[in-house]
Order: structure tokens, then C-alpha cells, then sequence
């Protein structure tokens, strides 16, 4: 029988709802059905397309005498951290605080007052590794629930102390400049992998954010280095397996130092990230590599992820069912034999691609099977013969079962995605992936914004099949969509979603905003939790508050808002406390710095739509390397209907009946220009 998660819009949740366990969604009655019961609550947290997740509910969660057990002795809470973030923020600061490292799933058991008291991750079934069974962690915390109360409440209530009583006093750092870039890049230096590229070692994550800052600081200050770092990486990440050579797109991380095997599971964020910082990087350098990698990942989002709405689907998971064996396995649907590759494509071929796509017989991953990856001394072989082994290989997965996906839009992520295909569509001349960005901000907007009258408007966290979800956005969300909004302003000239971004970014000022600056993840208003979450630092994504000073500081860019710059100058502050320290977890308040210290460049371009000249300066404004320089394009001030949604065109006119481009800086502007080649070299442009 279903259990109270069947109506939840979740599928991580979804995919609990047949559990024998008796699982409650995040609510005030499960605490009060604690309270009423006198048991601890089990709070089990993780996300759909997480490995030992499913692992976990195969062993203890599905089991009927684990179950018995958890539903007699506690009440027992399943949440889907990319819905609820927050919680998962703050129980995760917990765990990580008393055991030194965290992961998912998280378990978490706590008071009836939400206090935590004992932590974990994953527990195994029987004793292994060290590690106890998830039943004697079951039995122990019952006991000593039942026989050590006052001890429990003593620890409950002091952990619940101490992360209330962890205050962030970055706000008051004032704005980093060119002395703590510096600082960050020598910091990163020191990290780098100059043999494999990336930063530190196993397992290595792709440092998306950390890019983006290495380009924009090499399009500043012309630093060689930088530039080095985030090509070797990107040519690193592109040839190895964390990269899907048929399909295009980012596997989460790889498990080895060297980018060959990936932790299989295709999150949307790193995509989105990934495909913009390859775009850039084509930008600066005119890499065909990087040209087709950016296309690729952003082909792979719209085939893969892509919902029926329009929006963009959070992930795909780790693992699927092996049509040889019938079992569920990590990374069953990329992995490749040479004797699967010789089934495909014969003999010939199949030997050339063996050697191309290092597959061997001993096997790169699991069971004698490879991932597939470039090796830098694969054979030379013809291109057009390569792409058709690629796309017969293609064909030949696609009959594979498949990975599941996780249907769920999350906005934050979502305005990620818009902005990497906005920017690819412009840069690549691809209008069919600008139209698929302007879909989802159109879904972001008719589904997830509420503004109805009578109460302050807002933003929901997700939603699924149209439907809105019930949980309300975080900082991020804000942050992201703002952003993306941004982005595909400057894109099409279509000044609404500069609105809406303003709109988004007014509620950051107004509901999410410290006295001294500083940020917090949810609202003034949100629910109340043991503390308010309130974490600067990037990890596998942009952090709020730094996703929210990048898109403050280009609206002030676009508007001129002293408002929305100060308050992007005063949040920013915490890179200057922590770029210098650890710039490997502050990359994208890093890029946005960087942004702040060229200024940003404000780019307007005026003419008639119809005027290939005008087509030729947007194009020349939109590729240039000036790092967060934003742009607008419309009618001129003088012609009808040219008073405009964007205010960078107010009193721009043509010149001498031409199309014009006016860049700006620290309020001091360049002569305006009708010649696409001045305009790239007003904006550090080189020219692919």
C-alpha cells in the first residue's frame, strides 16, 4: 500500500511511495506525530539520480523487517534535497560539522523539535568496512532514546545551539580587487594538475565556476597562465570518459584523477555550466574543440533533458539495467566491449574504434567493460568515417535500456540552461537553441512566478508536468533565473526579460538581504528551521549569494540602479574574505570580481532589426571577452517606438544614419562606433 509520498510531486520521493517504510514528506505533522508518539524522527535525505541512494532503499528501505522496525520506533521523514535545499543545507552543516564530511543519502535523527542528534550517510546492510549495519544504528539510537533521554536532549539541544550561534560576518569585507584576484589565481596555481588537468585530486570534479574565472581573468589582465589552466582542462575533461563521446554531455565527476571513469549520473547544472564555459571559451580562443563541445552538451540538454513543457529536466541517473544481465548497474548504458563494438559496427570498424575511443580487453571500468574517451594517441583517422561509427554507436545505445530521468524543473538550474543556450544559439548561429532557452523562461514565468494580488510574489523552487511544486524557491533560484533572464535579454533584445530579471532581483533586496550586506539562502519569510541556511561558498553550483551578486551587478550595468550595485559590491565582500583562501570554492564570486573590477562594460547597439549592420555589431558586442560586459540592442532613442525596455539605448541615436555601437565604463564612454572590428577591440575580443 502507498505511503504518504504517492501525492508528492518529487520523483526522488515518488520513487519511496511503494516503500514498506511509513515515510512523511517534510512537514509540521510528521514533528507533531513524534511529539504525540514520544520517538525520535529518522530523516533520510538524497536525490533521484544519487547511486548509493538507490542502494540503500534496495537494502534497508525496501526490506519488510527494517521497515517494521523504523515505522514502530520512529517517525520517519524522506526529502528530496534539490527541493528542499534548505533542510538539506542545514542538516548537511551538521553532519559535516560532527563527522568531518558529509554526502548522500544523509541520515539524520532528530527531536521532535527538528534538533539533530546523531548523524550519518549511507549505512550497509550488514557491518562492513568499519561501518556498522543500518539496523544495529537503528537499534543504538533507540536506545538511547529510550534509555538516556536527558543525554539525547543535552546533545540535541547543544548541536542546535552551536549552528545557530555560527554567524558569517563577510558582509563587512569590503569589495575584492585586482590585489585578490591575483591572489586567488596564484592560490589556484598551486592546486592545478598540470600533468591531467583540473585541480586536486581524486575524485576530481569538473571546476565549472573556476573556468569561467580563468577566462575572465586572462580577458583582463592577458594572464597566459589562466588561459593554460582552463584550455588544458577543457581539452582534459572533453577527451576523457567523464565526457559522453556519442552523446555529448557531462557525467557528474570521474572517480579518478584522470577524467577516464565517470560517476555516471548527468545533472543539468553541470551541463549548463559546462556548455557556457566551453561557448567562452570558444569566444577567446576560436577552439573547434570547444566549439563542438558547447554544441554538443547543448544538443544533449535539449534531446535529453528537455520536457514536454519546456522546461529542462534536473538529472539523469547513474544507472540503468545491463540488457546482458537484467540487473540495475552503474553506467550499464555508456560502457562498451570490443567484442559490442565489433557487434555494431564489424570488424574494421569496429577494431578502429576500439583503438579511437580507448575501449581494450582488460577493460577501463567494471567487468572488462570502457567508457569511452579520446586518447591523445588514438589512432588518425578520418573525420567523416568517425562520425559515422559515432552515430552508429549512437543508434546501437539508444535500443539500450535507458537511465531514468528526473522530470522535476528546478528554476535555479533551469536559468542556468537559459543561459547557455542563449548564448550558444547567438554565437553559433543556432536560433533553434535561443528559442529553446526563451521556452523555458517562458515556463519559468507562467508556472513558477506567482505575483498574484493581494500577497508578496514569488518564486517556486520546482515543478513537474506543468505542475507547480509546493516549496518555495531559495536564493538561488533568484539568483539563476535572474541571470538567465539577463542573458537572453542581451540575446534577443527583448527588454521583458530584463523586467522580469528586476522584478526577481528587487525580491533579493527586499526578502534575502542581511543588514550588512551579506545573504541568506531562504527568505525573511520562509519556514523556520533550527538556523537560517546561509552558505557563500560554489560547489557543484553557484551559491545564492553568489549567483545573486552577479546578477545585481549586471542590472545596476543595465540600469544604472545605485541600489542593486552597492548591494552587489557589499555581497561580494565574501570573496574578498575567501577568493584569496580558497578560490577553488568561491570560482563563480570570483568571475563575478572580475566583472567588477572591468567595471562591467555597458555595450548598447542601435538600429533596425532588419539592418544586417546592426546584426553584425550585436554579434561583435555579444563576443566579446570583457569579462560580464552587458549588452542591449534595439531601435534607436530618435526612431519610433524606440523609447525601449532597455535603458543603456536612452538617448542613443545612429550615426550618420548607420547602425551604432556605445561602450561604456565607469561612467566614462568610448566614441561610438559603426565598425564591428573597433567595437570587438573596445570589448577584448578575439575574433574566432
Amino acid at each position: 500500500m502507498p505511503n504518504r509520498l504517492a501525492n508528492e510531486t518529487s520523483p526522488y520521493l515518488l520513487q519511496h511511495a511503494d516503500n514498506p517504510v511509513d515515510w512523511w514528506p517534510w512537514s509540521p505533522e510528521a514533528f507533531a506525530e513524534a511529539r504525540e508518539r514520544g520517538v525520535p524522527v529518522l530523516l533520510s535525505v538524497g536525490y533521484s539520480s544519487c547511486h548509493w541512494c538507490h542502494v540503500l532503499a534496495i537494502e534497508s528501505f525496501q526490506d519488510e523487517l527494517t521497515a517494521a522496525y523504523m515505522n514502530e520506533h520512529f517517525v520517519n521523514i524522506k526529502v528530496d534535497r534539490e527541493e528542499r535545499p534548505d533542510v538539506d543545507a542545514v542538516y548537511m552543516e551538521a553532519v559535516q560539522a560532527a563527522t568531518g564530511q558529509g554526502g548522500w543519502p544523509m541520515t539524520v535523527f532528530l527531536t521532535a523539535d527538528a534538533e539533530p542528534f546523531y548523524f550519518g550517510t549511507y549505512f550497509p546492510p550488514e557491518p562492513r568496512h568499519g561501518m556498522p549495519s543500518f539496523m544495529q544504528v537503528l537499534e543504538g539510537v533507540r536506545a538511547a532514546w529510550v534509555g538516556r533521554p536527558e543525554e539525547v536532549a543535552e546533545v540535541a539541544q547543544k548541536i542546535a545551539r552551536d549552528l545557530a550561534g555560527r554567524q558569517l560576518d563577510y558582509g563587512k569585507a569590503g569589495a575584492p580587487g585586482p590585489e585578490e584576484l591575483a591572489q586567488a589565481l596564484l592560490g589556484l596555481t598551486r592546486e592545478y594538475d598540470a600533468a591531467r588537468g583540473g585541480f586536486g585530486g581524486a575524485p576530481k570534479f569538473p571546476p565549472s565556476m573556476v573556468l569561467e574565472f580563468l577566462l575572465r581573468h586572462h580577458a583582463r589582465t592577458g594572464s597566459e597562465g589562466a588561459l593554460q589552466m582552463a584550455a588544458d582542462t577543457c581539452e582534459a575533461m572533453a577527451r576523457g570518459g567523464i565526457y559522453d563521446q556519442l552523446g555529448g554531455g557531462f557525467a557528474r565527476y570521474s572517480v579518478d584523477r584522470e577524467w577516464v571513469i565517470p560517476h555516471f549520473e548527468k545533472m543539468l547544472y553541470d551541463n549548463a555550466l559546462l556548455c557556457r564555459v566551453y561557448a567562452h571559451l570558444w569566444r577567446a580562443t576560436g577552439s573547434e574543440l570547444a566549439r563542438r563541445v558547447a554544441l554538443e552538451t547543448a544538443d544533449f540538454m535539449v534531446r535529453e533533458l528537455r520536457t514536454a513543457q519546456g522546461g529542462f529536466a534536473s538529472a539523469l541517473d547513474a544507472d540503468s539495467e545491463d540488457p546482458l544481465t537484467g540487473k540495475h548497474v552503474e553506467g550499464a548504458y555508456y560502457a562498451w566491449t570490443p567484442g559490442r563494438l565489433r557487434e555494431v559496427l564489424g570488424e574494421d570498424d569496429g577494431a578502429l574504434a576500439a583503438g579511437y575511443f580507448g575501449v581494450t580487453e582488460e577493460g577501463t571500468f567494471e567487468h572488462g567493460t570502457s567508457v569511452l574517451q579520446l586518447p591523445q594517441d588514438g589512432p588518425a583517422v578520418d573525420a567523416e568515417r568517425i562520425a559515422g561509427i559515432r552515430a552508429r554507436l549512437l543508434a546501437a545505445r539508444a535500443e539500450r535500456p535507458a537511465p531514468g530521468r528526473d522530470d522535476k524543473v528546478v528554476a535555479a538550474w533551469n536559468g542556468l540552461a537559459i543561459a547557455a543556450l542563449a548564448e550558444c544559439g547567438a554565437y553559433f548561429e543556432r536560433p533553434d537553441l535561443v528559442e529553446r532557452a526563451t521556452e523555458a523562461a517562458d515556463l519559468l514565468v507562467r508556472v513558477h512566478f506567482d505575483a498574484a494580488a493581494g500577497r508578496a510574489p514569488r518564486l517556486a523552487r520546482t515543478s513537474k508536468d506543468g505542475r507547480v511544486g509546493a516549496n518555495a524557491g531559495v536564493l538561488e533560484d533568484y539568483g539563476d533565473v535572474a541571470e538567465g533572464f539577463l542573458a537572453l535579454a542581451a540575446v534577443t533584445g527583448e527588454g521583458v526579460w530584463l523586467e522580469f530579471a528586476g522584478l526577481l532581483l528587487d525580491l533579493v533586496l527586499d526578502r534575502f538581504t542581511a543588514e550588512d550586506g551579506s545573504l541568506y539562502d531562504t527568505a525573511h519569510d520562509a519556514e523556520k528551521l533550527i538556523r537560517r541556511p546561509q552558505d557563500p561558498t560554489d560547489t557543484a553550483a553557484p551559491s545564492g549569494w553568489t549567483a545573486a551578486a552577479g546578477a545585481l551587478l549586471s542590472y545596476a550595468a543595465h540600469t544604472g540602479s545605485e541600489a542593486h550595485r552597492t548591494a552587489a559590491e557589499r555581497a561580494l565582500g565574501v570573496v574578498q574574505a575567501l577568493g584569496p583562501r580558497v578560490p577553488r570554492f568561491i570560482g563563480h564570486g570570483l568571475s563575478v570580481a572580475e566583472a567588477l573590477v572591468d567595471g562591467p562594460r555597458e555595450v548598447a547597439v542601435v538600429g533596425h532589426p532588419e539592418d544586417p549592420a546592426r546584426a553584425a555589431l550585436h554579434r561583435a558586442a555579444l563576443l566579446g571577452t570583457a569579462p560580464g560586459a552587458v549588452v542591449a540592442v534595439g531601435l534607436p532613442q530618435a526612431a519610433e517606438g524606440g523609447e525601449g525596455e532597455f535603458p543603456l539605448l536612452a538617448e542613443r541615436t545612429l550615426v550618420h544614419d548607420l547602425p551604432a555601437a556605445y561602450v561604456c565604463r565607469h561612467f566614462v564612454c568610448a566614441r561610438p562606433t559603426t565598425d564591428p572590428v573597433e567595437l570587438a577591440e573596445q570589448l577584448g575580443a578575439v575574433r574566432p
